[in-house]
């Protein structure tokens, strides 16, 4: 493929780079107070970590944004190979490593990682790529989607196993966003709908602390101090912000950590605290900026590969950051899932940079303006 290269989208690398310095900055407002005691006895813990992560996501996000996309097809079934070999080698005991009650996570030496994050990515290039080879068949559920909708099925499960609910929804919802914007049967889609939100109930009623959340997000003050904690906390800190906030490092939830998981569940009731609701606003303005300019890449794509693989990212991020407000605002069940950009969390960070990368170059062979 020879195509004219031109300089990346400039708005969304803008977008991308503000996002990414809110979560510097509301990283380190979050946790230097909980940091200063043991085990990290270092108020800049969170924040030097943080950092690296975000030194480490930014080279490869250069390094993709100068890699041609379309490159990516010959790894598409390697990368798929080797996401379900970490995604099974988490669950194993002695491999995996668990934290908080949940196996997600493989240790790197001083570093962990988390191979759920990995396999988004790999799954969003694979779908594209099958996809565009046999754009013909998607109207044919059995040869056009039931493939994808079964590789998916069984990577959703994996995780589902660690267990992570809120990963595994976002992928399966991306995926389904794929299948949409490559011309699926809005039949196929709505009866995937249904079953996909009895899936959903089942597994919610099947699992009891899944059962509590929900039971929670209905009526949180049944039980304030126990499965109703997070979502009464993270409302008393997004209400006590007002409008214009407490002010960086002044939010009393996060600081006498009233709050859980504040600098990375809920790392946007403490941008409602501090920077109260006209800086959560712009917040959620950022990420409009991202998703409308990330869809603008995908419809001018030169080819179909291009334009499939750019939905993919920009539906991951999107659904990710959907979902993870709509918790901190009880307008969803507690689920435990990362803000994009600017939540903490190293392997969360490094990918989604390394997707906007791919999204990045991209717009570099996109239609001008």
């Amino acid at each position: 493929m020879r195509l004219r290269r031109r300089p990346p989208d400039f708005i969304l690398f803008l977008t991308v780079l503000m996002l990414l310095s809110v979560g510097i900055v509301m990283v380190f407002s979050s946790s230097y107070y909980y940091a200063m005691f043991p085990p990290f006895n270092n108020p800049f813990h969170f924040l030097i970590r943080q950092s690296i992560w975000a030194i480490i996501g930014l080279t490869g996000m250069f390094v993709m944004m100068n890699y041609d996309y379309w490159h990516l097809k010959k790894w598409a079934g390697g990368l798929l190979i080797l996401a379900f070999a970490l995604l099974i080698a988490v669950l194993i005991p002695g491999v995996g490593v668990s934290k908080l009650g949940a196996q997600r996570w493989l240790n790197l030496g001083p570093l962990s990682f988390q191979p759920s994050e990995f396999a988004k990515l790999c799954l969003v290039v694979f779908t594209a790529y099958g996809l565009s080879r046999r754009p013909e068949r998607i109207t044919n559920f059995r040869q056009g989607m039931l493939p994808y909708l079964v590789i998916m099925g069984l990577a959703a499960g994996l995780i589902l196993m660690q267990p992570d609910l809120g990963t595994a929804v976002t992928l399966a919802g991306t995926i389904v966003l794929m299948l949409f914007a490559a011309g699926a049967s809005l039949v196929h889609l709505g009866a995937l709908g249904v079953l996909g939100a009895g899936a959903l109930a089942l597994t919610i009623w099947t699992e009891p602390y899944r059962l509590r959340r929900f039971l929670a997000f209905l009526d949180p003050e049944k039980d304030p101090s126990g499965s109703g904690w997070h979502i009464l906390n993270s409302l008393m800190s997004l209400g006590s912000g007002g409008l214009l906030g407490t002010g960086l490092g002044q939010g009393r939830h996060s600081k006498f950590l009233y709050l859980p998981e504040r600098q990375t569940d809920f790392i946007f009731a403490v941008i409602g605290e501090e920077l109260g609701f006209i800086g959560a606003c712009l917040v959620i303005l950022l990420f409009i900026l991202f998703i409308w300019r990330g869809l603008k890449v995908a419809i001018t794509s030169p080819d179909s590969f291009g334009s499939l693989l750019a939905a993919g990212i920009v539906s991951g991020v999107g659904i990710q950051a959907i979902i993870n407000i709509g918790v901190v605002t009880s307008s969803l069940p507690v689920t435990g899932i990362t803000l994009p950009f600017l939540s903490f969390g190293g392997t969360s960070l490094v990918f989604t940079l390394l997707g906007v990368g791919v999204l990045l170059n991209i717009s570099r062979y996109s239609a001008p303006k």
